[in-house]
């Protein structure tokens, strides 16, 4: 792998690195995949890569041979059978939850006929397909209308083994704001949906914590539904695991939304990372913004970070960036880094992304030994520096503080 910057400020093509931009016209011509316009398009996938429309029914996908393009990065045989069936056959296993729920906020298990069930959005895969068809009973967190939280409600979820399949639904009504910290430590085999529905006006911060034992595999979707006026801003922090798959989604339910995604990730030698992302511009005047920044150490470690963002014919006024940084610490790291950027109307306030893999900045290092820092911790301040950006997003000291403890503990290992 070639060495970049990590300034470059444009997007980088090459082994490790490529991004695609199509625009189109709001007229005829326009063209996505699966028939339709405007709001009737809301269904279909919206890479033109993907032949599959979402659906519920794990039967209208077929089993992903590693050719297709949104598995082609994707270790299948180190999925545990969650791509073709056979982890349902296997022993099942269970979750411990524990919740802390501020005052006002209630948690309840809810059957399959919920009507809040599968509101934020159908599955796009295989894997959130059969994590929909085989849980018994999800999990509905609700912040009740214009409550402002001063503590964050907690969601830890540890794995005791086995195949696990869960549904979490985080409910936050209009005029509300909060904090959610979904966190995720044990071993096991697991596949979830999550999803967000934020009320018109609702504020809320949504933490998503993967630290789990090495031996874990976890596929997970995260979707997203907005309402007019109200903002997402969404933190993914990824640490532990044999091979996690993330697929964070945000879809718009009226003008005037906001989704900041935010993410960090530290692989080690032989863990595969993966984050996938998609924002669906549909509705006019929305916002959205994606920071992701990745490490890696260790012969083997393998991060992909994939972003979509489509906007859509109808989505006038609509303003985004996406951006990914990724820093090599060792030999023997790959990264894969795909920024897509699909446009179909010239009237919008801005969009763009970028994306840069590189080592340690030369610079940096050189500005901090010639003040007497030794070579191994400014290497680590570097790093500290690199990510604490992110961390800082949260707003929880508390978190905070564990997060960082996390990295210099990885950092420990290595630099």
């Amino acid at each position: 792998m070639a060495d970049t910057p990590l300034n470059v400020a444009a997007n980088t093509t090459g082994s490790t690195t490529a991004g695609s931009i199509e625009v189109g016209t709001a007229g005829a011509g326009a063209q996505l995949a699966g028939p339709g316009t405007g709001r009737d398009r809301v269904r279909q996938p919206i890479d033109a890569r993907v032949a599959v429309e979402p659906s519920y029914d794990v039967a209208d996908f077929p089993v992903p041979t590693g050719r297709e393009e949104d598995w082609r990065f994707t270790p299948l045989h180190r999925l545990g059978g969650l791509h073709d069936g056979t982890a349902a056959a296997a022993a099942k296993g269970e979750d411990k939850v524990e919740l802390s729920l501020p005052e006002g906020v209630t948690a309840e298990t809810v059957g399959r006929d919920d009507a809040r069930l599968g509101k934020a959005g159908k599955p796009v895969d295989r894997v959130a397909a059969q994590a929909f068809s085989a849980f018994e009973q999800a999990l509905v967190v609700t912040v009740p209308k214009e409550t402002v939280l001063t503590e964050p409600v907690r969601i830890d979820v540890h794995g005791e083994g086995g195949t696990r399949f869960a549904h979490v639904v985080v409910d936050v009504k209009p005029f509300a704001e909060a904090v959610v910290v979904l966190g995720h430590t044990g071993t096991g085999t697991r596949a979830a949906n999550v999803e967000l529905l934020l009320g018109d006006g609702a504020k809320l911060t949504f933490v998503s914590v993967q630290d789990w034992d090495r031996d874990a595999v976890h596929a997970a979707q995260q979707t997203a539904l907005i309402g007019r006026d109200a903002s997402l801003k969404s933190v993914v922090v990824t640490f532990g695991g044999d091979v996690v798959r993330l697929h964070p989604r945000v879809n718009y339910a009226a003008p005037g939304g906001e989704a900041e995604l935010f993410g960090l990730y530290f692989a080690d030698a032989g863990q595969h990372l993966e984050h996938r992302l998609v924002i669906d511009h549909d509705t006019p005047h929305c916002r959205s913004n994606v920071v992701y920044k990745g490490a890696l150490q260790g012969q083997d470690a393998h991060a992909v970070w994939v972003g979509d963002v489509l906007i859509r014919a109808a989505a006038e006024g609509t303003d985004t960036y996406e951006h990914n940084r990724n820093l090599v610490l060792t030999d023997g790291a790959r990264v894969d880094s795909i920024p897509n950027l699909e446009i179909e109307t010239g009237e919008i306030v801005g969009a763009g992304h970028a994306s840069a893999t590189g080592r340690f900045d030369d610079e940096q290092l050189f500005y901090l030994q010639a003040r007497g820092i030794p070579a191994d911790e400014a290497r680590r301040l570097v790093v500290r520096g690199f990510f604490a950006e992110l961390v800082q997003q949260i707003g929880v000291a508390e978190i905070q503080d564990h997060l960082m403890a996390k990295i210099e503990a990885e950092l420990e290992s290595a630099v």
